[in-house]
């Protein structure tokens, strides 16, 4: 009994099994009667009838009436004419073939005569092709003789000229200072017979014509001093000029030196490069020839397996031909034997009446229910309802004591799994209930039995259970 009320009852599986039984039987003889359609064509008709059987169900002993069905074929007068016809045709015939078949006790006796057939071939006559194998490979020169190293490099031709004397300042000074000189004492002559011509002439210093000739005479003077100074300037340009033009002839002939050497190496190079070049192909030829001389022969050996080939084949062809004669020869005698057995077996056989051409009939079978999986079922449901009343006053007993839902309860660490300790207890789940199930709250098993064994028991599973009733009651022992 349980926390609240008694389990449903099974169902009884012979009654069960017998109420299924009676529903199939009945299932399948409305079945057969829906399946079983009378048809009726223009070659003939098809009928069915039914007789009655009796059948005991070896469980419970009951009987039942089984509709067995017999078919019933009737071909139409025109069809039926024909196989009468065809049913007397085929008496005469075969009445000829009785009579017939006498003979072959005579053809039959006599064993077939083999002595006139062509020769087979002989197949130990044939010779196998006698093969050459192909030489091997000739040896080809894969190497060149030293013909030198090639030049890499030029020789030194100098170093280029990159800079030359530009700073001729000096040099344009003395120039300068030395027009000068010539130039001031003749400036001064002139200035003085200047001042003197005009004081002769009445002008007095400070007139206008006085200003006026003074000053005249002052920008020849200027003039003159520039150009001197314009001279010492060109001087200065032609001596770097003169400068530049040694530098420019000094690199010019450092270049050709540099052009002849290079021109020296070219040629150097290229006579090397043409003594290579004959040296490879004189190479190059040898190779070839020794290959022309292997492909000669291995065309010679290709054409002698060739040959060989060519003379097996023929030895095939005629051992053949040989058996195809002695094939054919005998191949002719089974004819004449078996043309006698052939004929009366054609006699044997006649026309055929056209059957009736019957519709496949689309019946809709009656489907047979499942009185077993119903009974099963509702077992099933009474039985989740009673389970989920017990669940529930579990739970309902479990929570007035604090721990688990059962006074001897699973407690045997190895069952849990998610175990944290709260206080003296432990907070965990079951193995196999899943990550977002409540909470469990309950001791240890492995623990209690070291203080009160005789609270823990083992289950025919190997793991441990926990008496809570009898934990509980520990304060109260005398």
């Amino acid at each position: 009994m349980g926390f609240y009320g008694d389990a449903p009852k099974s169902p009884d599986p012979q009654e069960t099994a017998s109420a299924q039984t009676a529903t199939n039987i009945g299932t399948a003889v409305a079945n057969n009667v829906m399946g079983n359609v009378n048809q009726k064509t223009p070659d003939g008709s098809l009928t069915y009838t039914y007789t009655t059987q009796k059948w005991t169900d070896p469980l419970s002993g009951k009987v039942y009436d089984l509709q067995v069905p017999t078919a019933t074929q009737t071909l139409s007068p025109e069809q039926q004419a024909i196989k009468n016809q065809t049913d007397a045709a085929e008496l005469n015939m075969a009445t000829l073939a009785n009579s017939q078949s006498g003979k072959l006790n005579d053809l039959l006796g006599k064993p077939m005569d083999m002595s006139k057939a062509p020769v087979a071939g002989d197949a130990s006559k044939i010779g196998l092709p006698q093969y050459k194998q192909f030489q091997g490979g000739p040896n080809l020169q894969t190497s060149l003789g030293n013909f030198g190293n090639i030049q890499n490099s030029i020789a030194n031709a100098g170093d280029i000229t990159r800079s030359y004397e530009t700073d001729f300042s000096a040099d344009r000074q003395r120039v300068e200072d030395a027009l000068m000189n010539r130039l001031n004492p003749q400036i001064e002559r002139d200035r003085a017979a200047l001042e003197m011509r005009l004081v002769n002439q009445g002008l007095q210093p400070g007139s206008e014509a006085y200003n006026r000739a003074i000053d005249e005479a002052n920008r020849s003077s200027t003039d003159a001093r520039l150009g001197a100074i314009l001279s010492a300037g060109q001087e200065q340009s032609r001596l770097a000029g003169l400068a530049n033009q040694a530098a420019t002839f000094q690199n010019s002939a450092q270049q050709q030196q540099f052009s002849q050497n290079q021109a020296q190496q070219q040629a150097n190079n290229a006579a090397q490069q043409q003594k290579y070049s004959q040296g490879l192909a004189s190479a190059q030829f040898g190779n070839d020839a020794l290959q022309q001389t292997y492909q000669n022969q291995n065309t010679a050996t290709a054409a002698n397996n060739a040959l060989a080939d060519q003379n097996f084949n023929a030895q095939q062809a005629k051992f053949n031909l040989q058996n195809q004669a002695r094939a054919q020869y005998l191949n002719e005698q089974y004819a004449q034997r078996n043309q006698p057995i052939n004929e009366i077996i054609g006699l044997m056989s006649g026309a055929q009446v056209n059957s009736p051409q019957f519709v496949s009939t689309q019946s809709n079978p009656m489907p047979t229910v499942d009185y077993a999986g119903l009974v099963q079922q509702d077992y099933a449901n009474k039985m989740g309802a009673y389970n989920a009343q017990q669940a529930n006053m579990q739970s309902m007993f479990g929570g007035l004591l604090g721990f688990g839902g059962q006074l001897a309860s699973l407690s045997d660490k190895r069952a849990k799994k998610d175990i944290k300790k709260v206080g003296g207890l432990y907070e965990y789940r079951y193995k196999g209930e899943g990550k977002n199930a409540p909470k469990r709250i309950g001791v240890m098993a492995q623990e209690v039995e070291k203080v009160r064994p005789d609270a823990v028991v083992k289950g025919s599973d190997g793991l441990r259970r926990v008496n809570y009733g009898a934990l509980f009651n520990a304060g109260r022992r005398k």
